[in-house]
């Protein structure tokens, strides 16, 4: 098991969206795909709170002081054996970033509204080393938001209208 934090920032607009990246094309894990800022839980970090908010500055340079906490999401377990622990915040908008292109492609928004309509989820299958997996995805015009990230979304759409 290997412990993770992922931020959920929801931007504090008059139609508050989630801040999400996209990983660059060339690194070895989940290269190109759409992702919340996160990553492994260093010993360091007092808790996941501190991981998610650690790697959001490292990943795409969100200054702590713009993120309000709200509280964790259900535990996310993944198939290549990470427990995430998404952490829900509120993002005051007037931040500014500065992307770690070796690890960001790019950070874009999207609105809350789109990703909590149960119809914009779709559910797949696919095989994987011999089993049948099944996953989120939440297409959103050229992009393609999947697995984990879509996953934890579905587990906030689920938490707040289920």
């Amino acid at each position: 098991i290997r412990p993770a934090a992922v931020l959920v920032p929801v931007v504090d607009r008059s139609e508050p969206t989630i801040l999400l990246t996209q990983r660059t094309a060339d690194l070895p894990d989940h290269a190109g795909q759409i992702a919340f800022p996160g990553g492994k839980i260093d010993q360091a970090d007092e808790s996941p709170l501190a991981a998610a908010l650690r790697e959001a500055e490292e990943e795409i340079g969100l200054d702590p002081d713009f993120v309000e906490p709200i509280g964790y999401l259900d535990l996310y377990m993944t198939t290549l054996g990470y427990r995430i622990v998404p952490t829900l915040a509120r993002v005051r908008p007037d931040f500014s970033l500065h992307l770690n292109r070796g690890e960001v492609a790019d950070a874009f928004e999207v609105p809350l509204s789109f990703l909590m309509e149960a119809a914009n989820h779709q559910r797949h299958t696919r095989e994987w080393k011999g089993m049948t997996r099944t996953f989120y995805a939440i297409p959103f015009g050229e992009r393609y938001i999947w697995g984990v990230t879509a996953g934890i979304l579905r587990n906030l759409y689920e938490r707040i209208y289920l």
